[in-house]
């Protein structure tokens, strides 16, 4: 088994939550890309993180929390601005985010800052979300797509609050529309498809992105499961039946689940490849739905098997 290099943003999350009748906010570790790079590890994958930390004590927290969990730090650097925070609001158990913190800690990364060697060697390269919003981990992004040879992973992990006018969006449209086309898989909420398209349809999301050039694409569509279309084509998947609490991540660990999948077995033949793997990473991510969300809900393999059983 080879391993993955997940480049993106870390942060801290405050998660709205009760206490004795009393608002709080739960202080978790967090960032779409982080949740990933700590799914893949949990899951047995090796990964390397590339991206910044501040030098604050909510870094020194994150920087901590990703050597426990066995990710690789080779392209971490550490700079000297408060770490973003996102106050995270729930309808349920979904998730709004906020964010704060100017300039954002989490994307100060240059096209200088990643270890080739680390890039070059890797077998999955992941970036996508939040990050891409801002320069200069824009510019490193585009560099590291461009540069790598193996299988590149894309989500565009859409905030609509980080979009303020039409303009906004219809750049962001284009900028992930670039990844896309040379992505051998891209995965997308449904939620994410109607910001970028106006059409929730999730068949109708993928053939879109699979005619710019994507060879696979997964939408995912809450408790109704995801869609997924590869080159011989696609089909719809159910979701596990779950008592969810708290959806923070739980898309996150999707894509965790996808990247251990390809790091043990390397491109999918096709649609009957991409099935078993996305069967995976549903049961994955209901697990992530049954606990408190954020990084430390991404389970083990014992822990998915001794939910589901075999998979």
């Amino acid at each position: 088994m080879g391993y993955a290099v997940v480049l993106g943003e870390a942060l801290i999350d405050l998660l709205e939550a009760d206490l004795g009748g009393e608002q709080i906010y739960r202080q978790a570790i967090g960032g779409a890309p982080l949740n990933v790079a700590v799914g893949v590890a949990r899951l047995g994958g090796r990964v390397e993180y590339a991206g910044t930390l501040s030098t604050d004590v909510l870094g020194d927290r994150i920087a901590a929390f990703l050597r426990e969990a066995g990710v690789g730090d080779k392209s971490v650097r550490r700079v000297p601005v408060p770490t973003t925070l996102a106050v995270t609001t729930f309808e349920g158990a979904e998730p709004a985010f906020t964010f704060y913190g100017e300039p954002p800690s989490y994307a100060l990364l240059a096209p200088d800052d990643l270890d080739r060697p680390s890039l070059s060697g890797g077998d999955v390269l992941y970036t996508g979300s939040i990050c891409l919003l801002r320069e200069p981990f824009r510019a490193t992004a585009r560099a590291a797509w461009a540069e790598f040879d193996g299988l590149r992973v894309f989500d565009p992990n859409v905030r609509p609050k980080l979009l303020p006018d039409a303009a906004a969006l219809d750049a962001l449209r284009d900028l992930v529309e670039e990844f896309f086309a040379a992505a051998d898989l891209v995965k997308l909420s449904s939620a994410d498809a109607q910001l970028l398209y106006g059409d929730s349809d999730p068949a109708a999301a993928a053939d879109r992105i699979r005619a710019l050039g994507a060879k696979a694409v997964v939408v995912t569509c809450g408790a109704q499961g995801a869609h997924v279309a590869a080159q011989d084509g696609a089909a719809m998947l159910p979701a596990p039946s779950v008592a969810a609490i708290d959806a923070t991540g739980a898309g996150d660990s999707v894509m965790g689940a996808l990247v251990s999948r390809l790091l043990a077995e390397g491109r999918p033949g096709g649609l009957a490849d991409w099935q078993r793997h996305v069967r995976f990473a549903l049961a994955v991510a209901g697990l992530v739905c049954e606990r408190q969300g954020g990084a430390t809900a991404m389970p083990t393999p014992a822990e998915v098997t001794a939910r589901w059983g075999e998979i």
